[in-house]
This record gives C-alpha cells, sequence and structure tokens, in this order.
C-alpha cells in the first residue's frame, strides 16, 4: 500500500486490504485473513472469482491466439456477434473493451444515425440524459454527469447533451425536440446509490421514443447479464430498448469486454474506418465471453439472483426504521443502503465490515452497495448480513 500510495496516482481510494488470491465469493489477503466479497468488481465479478469455467475458456484460447486486432478476421469473432445478437433479441454487435468505451461509442452511433437516417441538421444533435447518471469518466461522458468528482477541473466541456431528473416522464418529454436523436439511461442507477425508477418509467421513457423517432439506449453495463434476476433490468418493465450497452460482467471477471448491441439499421451506419478498437473483440475476449453467454441461457444465474435478492432485501427492510438504516433501494442481489448519520458515513461503515471481513464499497456519503457474486451461497449471505448488523448496533 506504501508503494502504491507513493507511485500511482491518486485517483482512487481503496479500502486498506491488499487482495493475494480469490475463489468464488471470497478473498484472501497477503497476510492469509479471508474476506466475504459483497461488491464483486461493480457486477464484473457476477459469477464469482476465478471461475472454472470462464478460466478454462480463456486458458484454452491463451494457448490459441489472444489478439488479431480487426485488421483480420479470427474464428471467435463471428460465433460471438451472432450469439450476444442473439442473446439481446438483436441484429448486430459492435464490441469494445470497457464500459466508457461502449457509451462512447452509443453516444457516436446515435449522433451518425441522427444525421444519415433521421435527417437531423448536422452539428445539431442531441442527447437526452438523467441526473446523477454514472456512464464513465471520458471527457465526453463526464461532461453529462452532475456528479462535481466526476466532472470539476475538466472543462471544457462536450455540448449537445441535455439532463433531466431521472424517473420524471414529464420533464422528459419536455426536453425531447426534433433534433434528439437519442435518450441515454441506466434502467437501475448504480452509483448514485442503487436507484430504482417509478414503476412505468421505462416504458414510458420507450413509448416516447418510439413516439419521436429518438433511439432508447439502455446503459446496461452494471445492471444487465443477470444482477438483477433477469438478463436486463429493462425486463422488469417488460421494455426493449433500440440498443443494449454491455460489459463488467460480460468479461466474466477475466478480461475486459463490453458492447454495443442495436438492430442493423443503427449500427448499420457505420463504415469501415469510422470508429473501432485495437482489442475490441480479440480472440481471448470472445471466447470467455461466449462461456459467458452459454452460463447465462441457463438461466440459473437469474433465478438465483431473483431468489437471494428476495432474502437480501426482506432481510435489510427490517433494518429500515431502527435506528441505523434510512432507507434501502435496489433490485435482485443489489442494494444501496443508506446509514443514519450518527452511525457514520458509508465509508467508515464499509472499513468496520472490512475489520469484521466483509466488502462493501460506499458511494455519495451515507450510503452503501451491495452486489454480492451470483454464486453467492445463502450461508455466506447470511453471514455477510449478520456483520452488517453487528456494525450497524455498535
Amino acid at each position: 500500500m506504501a508503494s502504491a500510495d507513493a507511485h500511482s496516482a491518486h485517483n482512487y481510494h481503496p479500502l486498506p486490504i491488499v487482495v493475494a488470491t480469490a475463489e468464488g465469493a471470497w478473498m484472501t489477503d497477503i497476510e492469509g485473513r479471508r474476506y466475504l466479497d459483497m461488491l464483486a468488481g461493480y457486477s464484473a465479478l457476477n459469477f464469482g472469482h476465478g471461475n472454472r469455467r470462464l478460466i478454462d475458456a480463456a486458458k484454452a484460447q491463451l494457448d490459441r491466439v489472444t489478439l488479431t486486432s480487426r485488421a483480420f478476421h479470427h474464428d471467435r469473432f463471428g460465433e460471438f456477434c451472432e450469439q450476444l445478437a442473439e442473446f439481446c433479441g438483436m441484429e448486430m454487435v459492435l464490441p469494445m473493451n470497457t464500459g466508457a468505451e461502449a457509451v462512447e461509442t452509443a453516444v457516436k452511433t446515435a449522433r451518425k444515425w441522427g444525421y444519415r437516417v433521421k435527417g437531423v441538421p448536422d452539428g445539431t444533435a442531441k442527447i437526452v440524459v438523467a441526473a446523477d447518471n454514472f456512464h464513465g469518466r471520458t471527457t465526453t461522458i463526464i461532461s453529462f454527469s452532475t456528479d462535481p468528482e466526476a466532472r470539476a477541473d475538466y472543462g471544457p466541456y462536450t455540448p449537445g447533451f441535455e439532463i433531466v431528473p431521472y424517473g420524471d416522464l414529464a420533464a422528459m418529454r419536455e426536453a425531447v425536440t426534433d433534433n434528439t436523436v437519442a435518450v441515454l439511461l441506466e434502467p437501475i442507477q448504480g452509483e448514485a446509490g442503487v436507484l430504482v425508477p417509478p414503476p412505468g418509467y421505462l416504458r414510458g421513457v420507450r413509448e416516447l421514443t418510439r413516439e419521436r423517432d429518438v433511439l432508447f439506449i439502455a446503459d446496461e453495463i452494471q445492471s444487465g447479464l443477470g444482477r438483477t434476476g433477469k438478463s436486463f433490468a429493462c425486463e422488469h418493465e417488460g421494455v426493449v430498448p433500440d440498443m443494449y450497452l454491455l460489459g463488467k460482467a460480460l468479461g466474466g471477471g477475466v478480461v475486459p469486454v463490453s458492447a454495443v448491441v442495436s438492430s442493423a439499421a443503427v449500427l448499420g451506419v457505420h463504415r469501415p474506418g469510422e470508429h473501432g478498437s485495437t482489442f475490441g473483440g480479440n480472440p481471448l475476449a470472445c471466447a470467455v465471453a461466449l462461456e459467458v453467454l452459454a452460463m447465462l441461457r441457463t438461466g440459473e444465474y437469474q433465478q438465483r439472483a431473483t431468489e437471494l435478492g428476495e432474502h437480501l432485501h426482506r432481510e435489510l427492510g427490517l433494518l429500515v426504521g431502527g435506528g441505523a438504516v434510512e432507507a434501502v433501494r435496489g433490485r435482485g442481489l443489489w442494494a444501496g443502503v443508506d446509514i443514519v448519520p450518527s452511525k457514520g458515513t458509508g465509508r467508515e461503515v464499509s472499513e468496520k465490515l472490512m475489520d469484521r471481513g466483509v466488502l462493501v464499497k460506499d458511494t455519495h456519503g451515507s450510503t452503501i452497495r451491495i452486489a454480492p457474486p451470483l454464486v453467492i451461497s445463502k450461508e455466506d449471505l447470511d453471514w455477510g448480513l449478520d456483520q452488517l448488523r453487528a456494525v450497524l448496533a455498535d
């Protein structure tokens, strides 16, 4: 930790633990202490640490070929694109690496679609987003952030975005104009504290965007691929967007994989040389992601998230109103817990839980996020909740 503090930029404030090994829902530090992972890499580790199927898929591909760049075809690329498109009920895939790259790709795609298909005058395309969003940290993405920590001192900012309150359909309707090319939303806002929109909001956005010939882009990078008990959080309202943004769990906690998934009419606006990535859709990434899709197609992980999520929220709900917890939100195996300020900040509660062998992370001062791997056992989940109760009782 001293070496990292001296030689790495201080753009993160990690908990004071140095992980050496990990398996399933557990991590072990360099001194042999074990910790229950209740964060799962912000959903990148939905299938747990060192998942055997994913590690074996990666090892097998490592012995064959890891990178070709998109200058050439490779034998996993077409299969990956076909299977991911089918899984999403879409037609085309544009693979990238990180979630932020997927969001940037979506922004560029929506603008290009607006000019080439919708007929918006050049340079006037507008994208409507929600306040308190978190879509990444590039200069364009932080330009439509309302979080001072993410945004401050990085200007000048990229124009072309309008921010409206999350969950406010009337404000969304007012913001959409003839030059609007897309609405970009998280179906559940993770960084904001696992905020679930009001019932009917996503359906209303879907209807509005259809009416106004606007793309509905769902950022499911954190909420998708099983976390909420469905393959996609949009499914809870029976909504299918025009475009899914995927990442995190798509790489199985092994390698960064992200993707924009949409129709041929939308992704078909791209022409050779206009957009790309050296590592996007590389053989190793495709091999791991194909195994992730095979695992998700069983429905096992979605079912676990549903059943364990119901238990999680039932137990957390019992803490509300007892003098330690103000509110609990979330869906599936994902929860935001607002701590009563007198019990400490979210960071302080996270540190106390770490001392008791449980790892979570705070956000926005008084909130902690709980998002264990979907492979966690009920017994381990209950043990982790016992530690939270003990910390809050102090």
